[in-house]
Order: structure tokens, then sequence, then C-alpha cells
């Protein structure tokens, strides 16, 4: 077993080639510029180790992820955290959806703003019962993400989440048959690592194809769809209504 931690990202290679990338930022795992970059350069080195047939990314705490940390952006002058921010989502949503080898998304509690980007972009997702999911974005003067959201409920109903900052349950996502499983919370790492396992017996040859040929017949370009949304948020931010709303809410 080897391990690497670089910030509030820790990868822990097991000796069946099941990358286990864990993200653990208290108290509700909203990450900092820098951890957004740990993800995105901790996925490509797993995707990039031959060693490595899959890979589970999961979270230690109360959630997944509940977005960017919006603490840090407001006390940044100008706008160099919002750059980061996005920056480092676009590279990490592009690290898990490009990542040589399949991602196996593991959602305990929320999934919030950039959790569904990162979930959004997984091969396959495993939740306990107490995950929903959600995009607050226009609550905090922003957009993103609904590209990703997209892949996860039907298009109207993406819609109504983003207009309304709405929440999914993990059995809603079942119904519509983009969660794989869900389990009770403290079944979920083992879920997840006991269907990586069964990834992980294939040929590595074989599933490393299969990624690359999945991702070729997708229905639209991810990467592209998800720079044209940044780009509305960075007006926003020009107008000065996203420091108000985040202001409120910080």
């Amino acid at each position: 077993m080897t391990q690497t931690e670089a910030s509030v990202v820790t990868t822990t290679v097991h000796p069946n080639g099941v990358a286990e990338i864990v993200v653990d930022n208290p108290p509700v795992n909203a990450l900092p510029v820098a951890g957004w970059f740990a993800i995105a350069d901790q996925v490509r080195a797993a995707g990039a180790d031959p060693q490595v047939r899959v890979v589970v990314l999961r979270a230690e705490g109360r959630g997944f992820n509940a977005g960017v940390d919006i603490k840090e952006m407001q006390r940044t002058d100008g706008f160099t955290a919002l750059l980061g921010a996005n920056k480092g989502c676009y590279e990490s949503f592009k690290a898990v959806y490009e990542c040589a080898v399949p991602v196996i998304a593991a959602v305990n509690g929320f999934c919030l703003g950039g959790g569904i980007g990162l979930i959004g972009n997984a091969d396959v997702i495993v939740a306990s019962e107490d995950a929903t999911f959600g995009l607050p974005e226009v609550d905090r003067g922003a957009l993103g993400a609904a590209t990703h959201l997209s892949r996860l409920v039907p298009q109207h109903k993406m819609r109504a989440m983003v207009y309304t900052s709405a929440t999914v349950t993990a059995a809603e996502l079942l119904h519509f048959g983009s969660v794989h499983s869900v389990v009770p919370k403290d079944e979920l790492r083992t879920a997840a690592l006991e269907l990586a396992e069964q990834i992980a017996a294939k040929d590595p040859t074989v599933i490393r194809a299969a990624k690359a040929c999945l991702n070729g017949i997708d229905l639209w370009d991810v990467n592209r769809s998800y720079r044209y949304e940044q780009g509305y948020t960075f007006e926003l931010n020009l107008t000065g209504v996203s420091d108000r709303i985040r202001d409120e809410f910080a």
C-alpha cells in the first residue's frame, strides 16, 4: 500500500489496484483553491499509475462536498480567489472525467456546488442513505455545474433545481438511474471499495480502453460546456451582485 498527501486530499493505493482518494477539510469540506487543484493532481496521478485500475473518490466528515470556500473568496482582494476557484474546479472536474481509469464517487451527506461537478463527471456513484444533492449557486451569486447536474437528473428537473436551489435525495437519483446503489452510511466505504474491486479484477488494458471509448461516445463536451457556464459566473462578479450576495451569506 502506498500513500501520498497534499493539502486536504489524501491518496492511498491498495494492493488490488484500487486508488482511494479522500477529501477531509472540516467542518463541511468546502474547498479552498488549493484543495481543488489537489484533487486534480491526485486523480491525474492515479490514472497515470500503471498499478492503478480504478479510483474511489470519497470524503470524511459531515458531507461529501460543500463547494468552494466562500470565506477564502471574501477575504481575498480582487478576483484572484474567484479565478483560482474557477480554474481549480475546472481542472478537478476535468481530471475526474478524463482519468484513464474508472472513477467511483462515494457520496455521504451533502453534495453541493462543486461536489456536483465531481460526481457528475465520475463513472459510477454510490451514495449513503442520508446523501442529498444540489446546486445552491444562485443563492451565492454564481452559476456552474448545471452541465454535471444534467447527467444526474432529467433536463426540466435540472432547471427547476438551478432556479430554486432545491436538493434531491439519493433515493431520487437511484430512481433516475444515475446512482448505482444507496446504502447505510456506515456501509458506504465498503460498498464503494467492493464495487471498485469488481472493476479492478477485469483486464486493466480492456478497462482503460473502455473508459476512453465511453468518453469518446459521450453526447456532449462536458469540459467546454462547464467552461461556458463559468463565463456567466465571472460576468456576475463584474457587476458586483455576486459580492453583495456572498457578503450576505458569509
